[in-house]
């Protein structure tokens, strides 16, 4: 089998790495660490390649109809089509399907209007969480207690100059408080398996600190989230989700991400996505034990039932990222220490936003640049190794969280500040 992951970052660098023991992998475009790992990448647009299976990575190419135009010319593909991708392209839409499908989320208001947000606004109890209905890289929420800064970023949402058209209509909500969990499911539009959930940092600094991101960091087991948990968000959540897809004429084929909040009444989602998460991944699949090209193929074809396996280890990824993530990055700073970092017991370091000056050299080039991941006999094993990875690498402005997965983090209440994208 010859698969071509679609994307560029470090979840496609994790993809690739999961998927080549058992295949041949292409990824498109790639970047200079799957190039390294000995990885094939190409520059061709992924409509202009043969493969037996397309794994699309970002979200961006499945909501512009990536998939739909694969499948047209008879590829199999492993990523929903537009009408799926909705989901994550628009919020009010997939809020819409969760009160349809009886999904527990946070009470919220679709808006256009500035007046009428503010009115809301005036009405709801702080924090404030203002989200960008479209796409915006994990970046267009916020989270305040702050009447007038909700209020202001209301405005500049609304008016085109945060987020372009992404943000002209804007979904306000509640904030959720408790535990925040990711769950990502396998589906096949009838079927979904859950691959074993994790839990992430979505805010830049420590302590939930800072603008809200792609993700900073993440870590898998997650204590409080046993089988049992899982099943429950299965039943309650993804089941639901695919049946109202269902209802919709959606054939939902990919993975299923539920971004979550585990109140003390049960699961609640704060937001659906059609991808693999990042960083998640990057924890998540390191733990699978083999088979993962098998599961896709399966899903994609309509004919899942494998059921994924996973070992009793630990993963931890800590998000290195650029000076100025997540506003304005910088770019072209010299990268060193990863062949070190990578020289430590457990440690692999999955290339993000990263490219290669005139003169060969490894560079920044973007606001998350490398998710430095360690596995463990447990997690305190492994995030001792991540962070002693970390430490083995530098470059200009290099900014981190020193607290993925700290003991003190791992398993407490979240609050409001751990509220999702």
């Amino acid at each position: 089998m010859r698969v071509c992951v679609v994307g560029s970052g470090g979840r496609e660098h994790c993809l690739a790495a999961a998927l080549a023991p058992d295949v041949e992998v292409v990824v498109a475009p790639g970047n200079p660490g799957i190039r390294r790992s000995g990885v094939a990448t190409s520059p061709l647009d992924p409509e202009e390649l043969e493969a037996d299976l397309f794994v699309v990575g970002p979200e961006a190419p499945l909501v512009g109809g990536l998939a739909d135009r694969l499948r047209a010319r008879g590829r199999l593909v492993f990523g929903p089509g537009a009408d799926g991708a909705r989901l994550e392209g628009s919020k009010s839409w997939m809020k819409s399907l969760l009160g349809e499908a009886g999904v527990p989320t946070a009470r919220h208001v679709s808006v256009t209007d500035l007046e009428e947000g503010r009115r809301w606004l005036s009405r709801a109890r702080p924090p404030y969480v203002v989200k960008a209905d479209g796409l915006a890289a994990g970046k267009g929420v916020l989270v305040t207690a702050d009447f007038g800064e909700a209020l202001a970023d209301l405005e500049a949402k609304l008016s085109g100059r945060a987020f372009g058209e992404a943000g002209r209509r804007v979904v306000l909500e509640e904030a959720l408080f408790g535990e925040e969990l990711s769950v990502l499911a396998v589906c096949d539009g009838r079927r979904a398996v859950a691959l074993a959930p994790a839990q992430d940092y979505k805010r830049l600094s420590d302590g939930d600190r800072g603008p809200n991101t792609g993700g900073m960091g993440a870590y898998s087991p997650v204590p409080f989230a046993p089988q049992a948990v899982v099943d429950r968000v299965m039943d309650e959540v993804v089941e639901p989700v695919l049946s109202g897809l269902r209802s919709r004429g959606v054939d939902y084929r990919g993975v299923l991400y539920a971004g979550l909040m585990l109140e003390e009444d049960g699961p609640k989602v704060v937001e659906l996505n059609v991808r693999f998460g990042d960083p998640e991944t990057q924890v998540v699949l390191p733990r699978l034990e083999g088979g993962l090209a098998d599961l896709l193929a399966e899903a994609a074809s309509g004919r899942l039932h494998s059921q994924p396996r996973f070992g009793d280890q630990a993963a931890v990824t800590v998000v290195m990222a650029a000076d100025g993530y997540p506003t304005s990055p910088r770019r072209g700073d010299i990268i060193q220490g990863v062949e070190e970092a990578e020289a430590r017991e457990g440690v692999v370091v999955y290339f993000a936003g990263t490219g290669l000056d005139a003169e060969g050299r490894l560079v920044s080039d973007g606001g998350r640049v490398l998710d430095v991941t360690a596995v463990g006999p447990d997690l305190a094993t492994a995030r001792a190794r991540a962070y002693e990875a970390v430490g083995a690498i530098s470059f200009e402005g290099a900014r981190y969280r020193s607290d993925v997965a700290s003991p003190q983090r791992v398993g407490q209440p979240a609050g409001a500040g751990r509220e999702g994208r």
